[in-house]
């Protein structure tokens, strides 16, 4: 089979992924309860770094999304402007992407601290919460990549009495 026919299979393949499964079969790994979880992880993990870190959970793509070939890598520099994860005051977000229906995770970090940890460090954290989702075990993927994110702030910008502010909602956000 020539290369450009496997290519559009797979372009196929990920728009019925995208278009044909409910929304509530990507969520389910992610009930009250886990979200709860998560928000808490997300704020625990802010108390010890001057950092705001956003975690993204995002079902799939719009059709027109996919019709444009939008990678996931895209998506995610465009949900990092969306939720405004730039506007910090020290230039120190960082999104944490998941787009369930390609199991892909993006980390997109403020020019501030990406300068200071670089893409080695954000595209490890991402392969490890891959690896976790390919076994299902989305919670403890999605948590171990939260407590990374906060390991690299806290070595990056760490809290010093009188500096803790929350600029960013801690609680996971939906989209979609």
């Amino acid at each position: 089979m020539a290369a450009g026919h496997v290519s559009e299979i797979m372009d196929i393949m990920r728009f019925i992924k995208h278009v044909g499964t409910p929304s509530w079969v990507w969520r389910r790994p992610f009930p009250a309860a886990v979200r709860e979880r998560l928000g808490a992880a997300v704020a625990a993990g802010e108390t010890r770094h001057r950092g705001e870190v956003v975690l993204a959970i995002e079902d799939a793509l719009e059709p027109a999304e996919l019709w444009r070939g939008e990678s996931p890598a895209e998506r995610a520099r465009e949900v990092f402007a969306r939720l405004r994860v730039w506007d910090t005051e020290e230039n120190n977000g960082v999104l944490i992407h998941l787009l369930l229906a390609d199991r892909a995770v993006e980390i997109v970090a403020d020019r501030g601290v990406h300068a200071r940890v670089g893409a080695g460090a954000w595209e490890t954290i991402c392969q490890r919460m891959e690896a976790a989702f390919r076994t299902g075990d989305f919670e403890a993927g999605t948590l171990a990549g939260i407590a990374a994110v906060s390991d690299l702030l806290t070595h990056e910008y760490p809290a010093t009495p009188g500096t803790s502010r929350n600029e960013l909602p801690n609680e996971p956000a939906f989209l979609r």
